[in-house]
């Protein structure tokens, strides 16, 4: 898991935005909503390479905002 602090300064390479924590396929990934890509996290160590982010789909999108709540930025 993520420490809370290395997540309030963690951001998106390609857009410098906040990202989200998230569930995907059973594990945790960070989440850009913005740009609809998310970014795998290996042995707790985000992988924050743009041309290593994967996709999602505008369902699994509508997904992972639930899964966020309504604090967060869509």
């Amino acid at each position: 898991m993520i420490d809370q602090d290395l997540l309030e300064i963690l951001v998106c390479p390609a857009d410098r935005g906040p990202l989200l924590l998230v569930q995907r396929s059973g594990a945790d990934a960070l989440y850009n909503p913005r740009m609809h890509r998310a970014y795998r996290i290996d042995d707790d160590i985000p992988v924050l390479l743009i041309d290593e982010a994967e996709p999602v789909s505008d369902d699994e999108h509508a997904a992972l905002i639930a899964q966020a709540g309504p604090a967060d930025p869509p």
